[in-house]
């Protein structure tokens, strides 16, 4: 289902009224264009997921979204429902997801469009390369579409490989795969 300018299949999309920072509609066109065959039927789960609109376009066999704004979760969930789609609402703290969830389940493609705004001297960014729960979310194969501020440098990391990296005006999308030992 094509999201695009805030409506999905003709359905207008509640939106959070603060908060969101959605995804630019050439944005989101590449990301789809790039993950191509692999977003049909894949299990997605997104990350600091805003109205949602990102994984309701991904949505196939069950997505999952984190939020941790409650005016977003409640917004994604309204979304899901006037779409008629499956899809469970975490509303957590996206690091506090990454540290209880279990192993068990698995994605085959995550997304992060997490705020540009630095945390405690660490950006969203380093904090989301560095977690080491994350990279074991993902199946074989699986692939972490991460969305950046292009002036942010990528620090080194042994959790991640950039396979694929472009720069849409004020937002850098990274394609990452886990270097698996």
């Amino acid at each position: 289902m094509r999201v695009i300018a805030g409506s999905a299949g003709g359905v207008r999309l509640a939106v959070p009224k603060r908060g969101v920072r959605p995804t630019m509609d050439r944005v989101k066109a590449a990301i789809f264009s790039s993950l191509g065959e692999a977003i049909i039927g894949a299990r997605v789960l997104d990350l600091f997921a805003g109205s949602g609109a990102l994984g309701i376009e991904a949505l196939s066999r069950g997505a999952a979204f984190v939020e941790d704004d409650r005016q977003s979760a409640e917004a994604i969930e309204k979304n899901l429902a006037k779409t008629n789609l499956k899809g469970s609402v975490r509303h957590q703290d996206a690091f506090d997801f990454l540290r209880e969830t279990s192993n068990a389940e698995k994605f085959q493609i995550i997304f992060a469009d997490p705020p540009y705004e630095r945390v405690r001297d660490e950006s969203h960014t380093e904090k989301l390369l560095n977690n080491a729960s994350l990279p074991k979310l993902l199946e074989p194969n699986g692939i972490f579409v991460l969305e950046k501020r292009p002036a942010d440098t990528l620090a080194q990391t042994k959790l991640w490989r950039v396979i694929r990296q472009k720069t849409y005006g004020a937002t850098e999308v990274l394609f990452l795969e886990p270097i698996r030992n």
